[in-house]
């Protein structure tokens, strides 16, 4: 059975937004978006936007069904906030514990749930290697955000086990572009070199994945086409190359022609100090790899958020 109809949860979000512009302008797909706020980038994904709760059962109950695949991206993900406010994991679990019962009672039997390269945690062989998607441990939790996609995959494999809804999970890495005004690492230093304001980097050694977000969503396209190939099964969508937030940060201020200064602060608790993903599993799978450098990608970030700013 061809997959057409696709629901989308957190369409307000960066990805969501994103995922759902791409899936509209390929003409293969009906949409639907579901999200707890309206679409503030593209109005017009509002017209295919259910706005609910996702914490509250019987909200999500209520959402109309009939949907071949579930693609589950709302979530709280800031790290460094959920380590200050760890009920926010906690609506993690809830908003993916629903999301998943939504399948069972509403019959669609394919899941895709966006987890995190947080899952791996700070272990030696992260900070000496590419890390593979079976080197995930319970154990290597730095944060309760991790702990909450871990215990997403984990319900994602029961629910496969006990009631026949297959699922990819998708661990994502630092994904940046547009529609993202956060205060994310690449949001927030590009806003402050803008302003010429201080940067402050938690980690002088802190070497991360940087992934440019129509990779991500190219990622989660394929995973569409081809469900039922690669089914229950879980892929780094990254680009397999480590990038010095120290670097990230001077490349910015070249961008933008910043006289900002660049503050040393130390690593923060909860935080991944060091991750490179191998995605040959995707390669191989899925078809995929990164359209876009860093330096590529960067430079349309910023591109956007010059025009924002105009």
């Amino acid at each position: 059975m061809a997959i057409k109809k696709i629901l989308v949860t957190g369409s307000s979000g960066t990805i969501g937004t994103r995922l759902c512009e791409k899936l509209l302008e390929s003409g293969n797909y009906e949409v639907t978006g579901v999200d707890i706020k309206p679409n503030k980038w593209k109005p017009g994904i509002n017209s295919i936007t259910k706005l609910c709760d996702l914490r509250d059962m019987k909200a999500v109950d209520r959402l109309q069904k009939g949907f071949d695949i579930v693609v589950h991206l709302a979530a709280n993900a800031r790290v460094y906030n959920i380590v200050i406010d760890p009920v926010q994991a906690k609506d993690n679990f809830d908003t993916t514990f629903n999301a998943l019962e939504y399948c069972r009672k509403g019959g669609a039997k394919r899941f895709i749930f966006a987890s995190s390269r947080e899952v791996y945690g700070n272990t030696p062989k992260s900070r000496e290697s590419i890390i593979k998607e079976s080197d995930a441990r319970v154990e290597s939790s730095e944060s309760p955000y991790s702990a909450s996609k871990i215990s997403g995959e984990a319900l994602a494999h029961s629910y496969r086990n006990c009631y026949g809804v297959d699922f990819i999970i998708t661990r994502f890495s630092n994904v940046y572009g547009m529609y993202d005004d956060s205060d994310r690492f690449i949001p927030s230093v590009t806003r402050l070199c803008m302003d010429d304001g201080q940067i402050t980097i938690f980690g002088k050694d802190k070497v991360l994945d940087f992934t440019y977000i129509d990779d991500a969503v190219w990622g989660i396209m394929l995973c569409i086409e081809k469900f039922d190939s690669v089914k229950n099964l879980t892929f780094n969508i990254a680009t397999g190359k480590g990038t010095a937030l120290m670097k990230v940060g001077e490349m910015i201020k070249m961008e933008t022609g910043s006289a900002s200064k660049i503050k040393i602060g130390e690593n923060r608790v909860g935080e991944v100090v060091r991750f490179v993903a191998d995605i040959s599993k995707a390669r191989k799978l899925l078809g995929y790899s990164p359209r876009y450098s860093f330096e590529e990608g960067l430079k349309k970030t910023i591109a956007w958020y010059s025009k924002r700013s105009e």
